[in-house]
């Protein structure tokens, strides 16, 4: 039908049909006043010439670029790429892209991050803030997913249930002397995952907590955690955070000479890939990421897409904030083979 290689647009497939490229575009785009035989006819004739819509012209008509942004504050971290590939996933069925920003764990890389975003045009932006940091108002929609202790949060796992039921787990199998394993006590999400724990503990049962980052700042990076000394202490299970600590924990633990779980338990959190795959598997705790960022989407964009008038006054917090929402996800826990009841041993 046509020799020229140009990539088809709305002129040409107005010009073939002899309408107008306003009639074009509102039969294309589901607008205005089009009878349903011509636009029918619009759509084949689009179909058939391979027409597709040009992203950079619809931003300029409608004033969106249908792109987010999404703010992670570690890529490194096996756990992030998880919630980018939900985030994506929900993002896409909203029928929006998304630009990832990676923050490397630094506050100051965290705002660099997000400037570079707004500078490309992002409609809104989901963050996963480093440690707890509090997000101002960045002058776009935006929402967080971090813990329900985060200022500003619109949805999270319920980190402090989901501490619970590690809680339960381990004093269910007769465990009375725990040591909770924590990276950084600057983290909320840690920080309402050992409160959940700590807080369905019975006065008998004795608990302290190892954060490894003060650890590590004594003793150099990659140091040994000292697990085979609270082994001959009497503690008879090892409650990470995270199950990459629960994986550092197994692994001083089995060089030691200690086995899992027969002389002692590791429980970790986020199940992470692998956790099915490490010899003995991990028991840990699994959070709904394919909801938690349907949940996150769904509330950014309606804050894109409502009316600028229909902004909430009067609200501590900022007009373009998703965290009206401030859903929280229950977790489940996930027994596997790193958990078992405490042997009794001679002294």
């Amino acid at each position: 039908m046509n020799s020229n290689r140009t990539r088809p647009n709305l002129s040409q497939i107005a010009g073939l049909l002899g309408v107008s490229t306003a009639t074009v575009s509102n039969a294309l785009s589901g607008k205005g006043r089009v009878s349903s035989e011509l636009a029918d006819k619009i759509r084949g004739m689009a179909a058939d010439l391979g027409y597709m819509p040009s992203t950079a012209g619809r931003a300029l008509r409608t004033g969106r670029s249908r792109v987010l942004g999404l703010v992670l504050p570690d890529i490194a971290n096996p756990l992030f790429p998880q919630i980018a590939q939900a985030i994506e996933n929900a993002a896409s069925k909203a029928g929006y892209g998304i630009l990832i920003a990676d923050s490397r764990g630094d506050v100051s890389m965290q705002t660099e991050a997000i400037s570079r975003l707004l500078e490309r045009g992002v409609d809104g932006i989901v963050i996963v803030p480093r440690r707890g940091t509090r997000i101002a108002d960045i002058g776009s929609p935006v929402a967080v997913i971090d813990s329900p202790s985060t200022p500003g949060n619109t949805v999270s796992a319920d980190h402090w249930q989901g501490g619970q039921l590690i809680a339960d787990h381990l004093i269910a199998l007769g465990h009375r002397k725990l040591l909770i394993l924590g990276n950084n006590p600057d983290s909320n999400v840690q920080n309402d995952r050992i409160g959940g724990l700590k807080s369905r503990l019975p006065a008998d049962v004795h608990c302290e907590v190892l954060w490894i980052e003060k650890q590590e700042r004594c003793h150099g990076t990659g140091c040994a955690l000292g697990l085979q000394q609270k082994v001959e202490e009497g503690f008879t299970a090892f409650a990470a955070v995270s199950d990459l600590h629960a994986l550092r924990a197994l692994t001083e633990l089995q060089r030691a000479g200690i086995r899992v779980p027969e002389q002692v338990s590791v429980t970790g959190f986020d199940d992470l890939i692998w956790s099915t795959v490490v010899t003995p598997a991990l028991t840990t705790i699994h959070m709904d990421m394919p909801l938690i960022a349907e949940i996150a989407i769904d509330a950014l964009v309606s804050v894109i897409e409502r009316d600028s008038g229909d902004s909430e006054a009067g609200t501590e917090q900022p007009p373009n904030s998703a965290s009206a929402t401030r859903q929280q996800v229950p977790m489940s826990l996930i027994v596997r083979q790193t958990s078992g009841p405490p042997q009794t041993f001679p002294h």
